[in-house]
């Protein structure tokens, strides 16, 4: 069956615009998206552990996500542990806080010797922050809490930020 030539024309611009309507509902979804990189924890405190995160964030969506990395200076097996996270972000109106963050995730803990084995532990972050990306915290892993510490945007974001 061979078909009109300006049916098929229709058909192909139809399709056109059905692929440029997607395309832009898929650039509307990630307006505003932005890189956030920083700390939290108390840095230059012997011991402390100290989370850094670097996220994706799309405030139009209220979601962050990315990678936070966990040091601590003292060695053993949470030493350094790799985070993927995903998350939230609203507006707040807590005076200086304009903003309110909270991640969670999941890495994989292996149990020091004599035991033996490796079972998924879990990640949560908060924090308030203002519009750099400074302001309070915490977060807790396997085993630690860490409450009203600093959260510190990297020293190259907070120019772009401003």
């Amino acid at each position: 069956m061979e078909q009109n030539p300006l049916e098929k024309t229709r058909r192909i611009r139809k399709a056109i615009r059905v692929g440029n309507q997607k395309r832009k509902v898929m650039s509307d979804l990630l307006a505003g998206a932005y890189l956030a990189k920083g700390t939290i924890g108390n840095v230059g405190t012997p011991g402390a552990p100290i989370a850094t995160f670097s996220l994706v964030v799309v405030p139009s969506q209220h979601s962050v996500t990315g990678t936070v990395i966990i040091t601590q200076a003292v060695q053993g097996p949470d030493s350094h542990i790799v985070v993927p996270v995903t998350g939230k972000i609203y507006a707040a109106g807590l005076g200086k806080f304009t903003q309110l963050v909270s991640l969670k995730g999941q890495y994989v803990h292996s149990v020091p010797p004599p035991a033996i084995g490796s079972f998924l532990a879990e990640f949560n972050a908060h924090f308030a922050i203002d519009n750099a990306w400074n302001g309070v915290g915490g977060f807790s892993y396997y085993q630690h809490n860490v409450e009203n510490v600093p959260v510190a945007a990297a020293k190259n974001l907070q120019t772009e930020l401003a």
